[in-house]
């Protein structure tokens, strides 16, 4: 068996998502507003090291938040440390006036920027990393002995607020396996922050009491602990499809001033995905004088629009909308970013921007708030809106952006206005990118990253006509082409039905020759909560794939009929269907139609991998279709959703009780596997329990049939501190099974602390 060139591990071990900011520059702008947001500054990372920059859009200006040269030398001096202007040791700065501070080598520093002099000062009153702080900056909240407690940010004074929270009966918590999940425990934490929103003038906390009486609990080991201990049990409380009980929210507003504590007279929300403050299906009136919140039932065929009194708790409901199969505020509900409700409360209370997919499209209705009925339609025609980005009340107009309006790629976002008195869509940005939206808080410009899979990443703020104020960042892959990477090529195909187009991108291996036979991977996610085939240059999933390919495969990754983005119809090809992962006769049919005109790709080795629900649909591949794939690699997959999340069962499959749950479980088609598996699950998975990979295996040991598994005792659901271990034993697999080759004597190195997916959390 020939043995594969140690390159392209080397190669593929580079192009891993942790270490994607070593080889793209200038690639992204997260700002850190300074007072209402008229200017912010953002670290980028250059070919030279990381640099603070500041920017001024309404002065047009983009320049250096300080000297960096000067202020090393300057710190260096002071603190008697060496300092390298490239990696400052801090990663936040305060521009106070003709200075700068910052946090570094454990004490807090004032450099002047007349004078370049850095001192030690006394460190300003902050927040920690559990509370949440009030828009004036005065004080925290933070969760304690199950309560909700207020910190004075001048001079630390604390009080509780809530004093009858309990175990299973608490204060602003959500569900155990986001606030309590194993990632928490490795960042040292106890819990996530408190869930909790502010009102914008600072005097009242929305928030929820938790409600886990009799919710089933599942169980997790960790086998050996920090402290080197015997194992340590875990319990998390976990709903299943069907349960009678719940994890349920029940709102409540918390007044800083008063003391009182009013809680919502209406029946506790569902949450056992995550909380309605969370996910902002609760929030704010501009003007502090009511709470807003979403209320939908387990199966989600209805939803309702409801008004809360902050100060007698009194609820009214301001409009419902039901159907045959779940409604959504938003069709993306999951991914990199979390999508938030499209719904906005107008005119003091009067009037609702309400989203609906009515018509068979995702589109935006004004309402009446008094009646609850609709006054018109303000959006349609085959597109779906994404995001609403500002709603100019004064003149009438709502910004947002939608996809569907570029012919060749249904998921880019265009920046758009409508009226909300006579509708008529325009675009505001005139080219056939994707546009990726941030607003500043003073609404009064808007960062822009426009891209595609193809087309580098350029930031700029832009006013609300448009047009350009300032060019912020260019996108530099210097460093990423000298690997060998080509960007993907996108297409279009048609579907298993013969009639509906479906759209992937496709990766070529390194070192492509039209003139050499490829094995083929397909890396799967199928939704549908969010997309596998991202629009932008590089989305969640791409690094995965494009390391497959630095190892001499063609990938391929597709958007089957189930996934977002598209139709009502399209979406709902999903419900009642999760078996099929996304459309998998699309992906069979989409790979057959691409080899067509692409002798390369051998469909004598076609292998297929993905995670989550990737990991379900991976393994529904080779199950299902074992005449086509013929190498699997599922890792953490949901593969059984009777052991997964009741609500995110029972609204994407349907309630219990209309539906068989075991017709999408994999465990009850492993008798069918012809091909070669790779198990791969965290044991300390909080999303996915690894009692899912062990039902599999327990089957597949029923039917007698061979195979690999991977357990990682100690990681949890995005292998945080294990990636490399991971991504060593997929690659040696698919090489080994999909390509036939040996692999190259070579181990992955582990991440470093701090780097990847995490490294900005807190």
């Amino acid at each position: 068996m020939k043995q594969l060139d140690v390159a392209a591990y080397q190669t593929a071990e580079k192009l891993m998502r942790q270490y994607r900011s070593d080889l793209v520059h200038h690639d992204r702008v997260r700002p850190v507003w300074i007072g209402d947001g008229g200017r912010f500054w953002y670290r980028v990372n250059a070919a030279g090291g990381q640099r603070f920059v500041l920017a001024d859009p309404a002065a047009g200006t983009r320049v250096a938040a300080f000297d960096h040269d000067r202020l090393a030398s300057a710190l260096a001096a002071a603190a008697g440390r060496e300092v390298d202007p490239a990696t400052l040791p801090f990663p936040a700065i305060d521009l106070t006036g003709d200075a700068v501070e910052f946090d570094a080598f454990d004490e807090h520093w004032r450099c002047s920027l007349d004078t370049y002099v850095c001192e030690r000062t006394p460190r300003k009153p902050t927040r920690g990393v559990l509370e949440v702080a009030s828009p004036d900056g005065t004080h925290t909240v933070y969760t304690r002995d199950n309560n909700i407690w207020l910190r004075t940010l001048e001079d630390g004074t604390e009080r509780v607020l809530t004093t009858d929270g309990v175990v299973d009966h608490d204060y602003g918590t959500g569900p155990d396996w986001l606030h309590y999940s194993t990632v928490i425990r490795k960042l040292g934490l106890p819990s996530m922050p408190a869930v909790a929103a502010w009102s914008p003038d600072s005097t009242r906390v929305l928030t929820h009491r938790t409600d886990q009486r009799g919710v089933r609990t599942t169980h997790l080991v960790d086998p050996r602990p920090d402290d080197g201990g015997p194992p340590v049990w875990h319990v998390q409380r976990n709903a299943f499809p069907g349960d009678e009980k719940l994890t349920m929210a029940e709102l409540v507003v918390l007044d800083v001033r008063t003391g009182d504590v009013v809680a919502a007279q209406a029946d506790p929300l569902p949450m056992s995905l995550m909380s309605p403050v969370t996910t902002a299906s609760a929030w704010w009136s501009a003007d502090s004088s009511a709470v807003y919140f979403l209320g939908q039932p387990r199966d989600q065929r209805t939803i309702q629009l409801n008004r809360l009194d902050p100060a007698t708790g009194e609820v009214t409901a301001i409009l419902t909308e039901s159907g045959p199969t779940r409604l959504e505020a938003n069709q993306f509900t999951g991914g990199e970013n979390l999508q938030y409700p499209l719904v906005k409360v107008l005119s003091g209370g009067a009037e609702v921007i309400w989203f609906s997919q009515r018509d068979g499209w995702g589109h935006l209705y004004l309402y009446d708030a008094n009646t609850g009925e609709p006054r018109r339609q303000l959006t349609s025609g085959e597109f779906l809106v994404r995001d609403i980005l500002r709603v100019d009340e004064k003149r009438r107009l709502v910004y947002l952006t939608v996809c569907g309006l570029v012919a060749e790629d249904p998921l880019r976002r265009s920046i758009c206005r409508v009226s909300l008195d006579d509708g008529g869509l325009t675009r505001l940005v005139d080219d056939d990118l994707d546009h990726a939206v941030v607003v500043a808080p003073n609404r009064a410009y808007f960062l822009d990253t426009a891209s595609t899979t193809q087309h580098l990443p350029v930031v700029t703020a832009r006013d609300w006509g448009g047009n350009v104020l300032v060019e912020l960042e260019r996108a530099d892959i210097t460093r990423l082409t000298a690997l060998g990477w080509t960007p993907p090529e996108h297409f279009w195909v048609k579907g298993a039905d013969g009639q509906t187009d479906i759209h992937g991108v496709l990766y070529k291996p390194h070192g492509f020759d039209p003139r050499e036979s490829y094995p083929v991977v397909d890396h799967v996610y199928p939704g549908p909560q969010t997309n596998r085939v991202g629009p932008v240059f590089h989305d969640v999933f791409s690094s995965a794939a494009e390391s497959v390919a630095a190892l001499g495969f063609v990938v391929v990754a597709i958007d089957g009929r189930g996934t977002p983005g598209r139709s009502k119809a399209f979406h709902d090809a999903s419900y009642g269907n999760l078996a099929d992962g996304g459309g998998l006769a699309d992906h069979v049919t989409a790979i057959r139609q691409l080899a067509a005109t692409r002798p390369w790709m051998d469909l004598d080795r076609v292998g297929v991998f993905g995670e989550s629900a990737g990991g379900q649909a991976a393994l529904r591949a080779i199950l299902d279709y074992g005449d086509f794939y013929r190498v699997c690699s599922a890792n953490c997959g949901s593969h059984d959703i009777r052991s997964c999340f009741a609500q995110w069962a029972e609204a994407y499959e349907g309630p219990a009780g209309e539906t068989d749950y075991g017709m999408a479980a994999n465990e009850n088609v492993t008798h069918k596997l012809q091909g070669k598996l790779q198990l791969i699950h965290g044991g300390m998975d909080t999303n996915v329990n690894i009692v899912n990979t062990m039902r599999v295996v327990d089957s597949l040991i029923a039917a007698d049939k061979d195979f690999d598994l991977v357990v990682i005792p100690r990681a949890e659901h995005t292998y945080f501190g294990y990636d490399h271990y991971l991504f060593q034993r997929r690659w040696d697999f698919l090489v080994r099974e999909l390509m036939g080759a040996q692999p190259p004597n070579y181990r992955v190195k582990p991440v470093p602390l701090g780097a990847g997916p995490f490294a900005d959390w807190f």
